[in-house]
């Protein structure tokens, strides 16, 4: 008897199963013209969903939004959908607007919302985005953009840019200003900068092309890094992964990696004081170097073209290399 009752719960469970409704989910699409004149600033922020920033004319800025409402076991799907697209999250203050700011948490339950937007080329941008990735491109002012998770591109922006994500890729290029871009996981490659250059990210590779002047720090948990037309101060870091770094030392350079090559490619004439140390490896000097108190396989101290800037070069695992 016991078995049966069992069987019968079972069966029940099933039918009750089956009889509830089906995920629903649908979507939809909004667009709004805004009328400005002169520098623009946007604060855009979405839980899911990516963003794509572009340039346009210089009197508006279109906004196209794709909406999606999945819910489990719901049926109000449909009428979330044409409540934001009817009434889309979007405020304007003169030249100040704010995109996807909602009071209304439960609105946005379930909802991902894409962003397509074209501005004047003077605009500042906010932007974050829970989950989704973003590309921007052709801005003069500022830009800052964050994701939870989702890969980050940014190119031709002519003043400072801010790049930050929880997990994936941060592509930058060509910058009029300093960057500063940080990943939880995930490689940082950054092309024609211009100005200083900060990056960190636990896991991943790190590229840089500098072509102007600017501090630089870069760190790496593991993945190494590329470091090229360094002009100015340098310190970079690597848990784990060799280090390549070219480019003229005009303020102190520090070099550390846990495990890795060291490979630094410095401006023929410059002169600087060289602190070098290897736990397991080799030390090489292809330029003539004034030994002060230590030389040796392992380490080395002294001064190349009378001395200068101090350069700092230590490896836990690896050979250091010095052109």
């Amino acid at each position: 008897m016991k078995t049966n009752r069992l069987l019968v719960l079972g069966l029940l469970l099933v039918v009750s199963l089956q009889a509830l409704p089906a995920t629903a989910s649908s979507e939809g699409t909004f667009q709004r013209t805004l009328q400005v004149g002169g520098p623009v600033s946007i604060d855009l922020a979405t839980g899911s969903g990516s963003v794509n920033v572009h340039t346009g004319s210089s009197g508006q800025v279109l906004i196209t939004g794709h909406v999606k409402v999945t819910n489990w076991f719901g049926s109000d799907a449909e009428q979330r959908v044409n409540r934001i697209v009817n009434d889309p999250p979007i405020q304007q203050s003169a030249n100040d607007i704010r995109i996807g700011h909602v009071s209304d948490s439960e609105l946005l339950h379930n909802v991902s919302i894409s962003y397509d937007l074209t501005v004047p080329q003077d605009t500042r941008l906010r932007s974050h985005t829970g989950s989704g990735s973003q590309t921007v491109e052709g801005l003069n002012g500022n830009v800052e953009v964050e994701a939870g998770s989702g890969s980050l591109r940014l190119s031709d922006i002519g003043n400072t840019v801010r790049a930050e994500t929880g997990s994936g890729e941060i592509q930058i290029k060509t910058v009029k200003g300093n960057v500063r871009a940080k990943a939880g996981s995930g490689s940082i490659r950054a092309s024609e900068i211009s100005g200083g250059f900060e990056s960190e990210t636990g896991s991943g590779h790190i590229s840089l092309e500098q072509t102007g002047p600017g501090a630089v720090r870069a760190e790496t948990g593991s993945g190494g890094m590329e470091l090229h037309g360094v002009h100015g101060s340098l310190e970079a870091t690597a848990g784990s992964g060799g280090i390549t770094a070219e480019g003229n030392p005009t303020g102190s350079w520090r070099v550390q990696t846990g495990s890795g090559t060291v490979r630094l490619e410095l401006a023929s004439g410059a002169g600087f004081d060289l602190n070098a140390h290897t736990s397991s490896g080799t030390i090489s000097v292809s330029q003539p170097v004034t030994v002060q108190g230590t030389m040796g396989r392992r380490e080395l101290r002294g001064k190349v073209h009378g001395g200068g800037v101090l350069v700092e070069v230590e490896t836990g695992s690896g050979n250091i290399e010095v052109q």
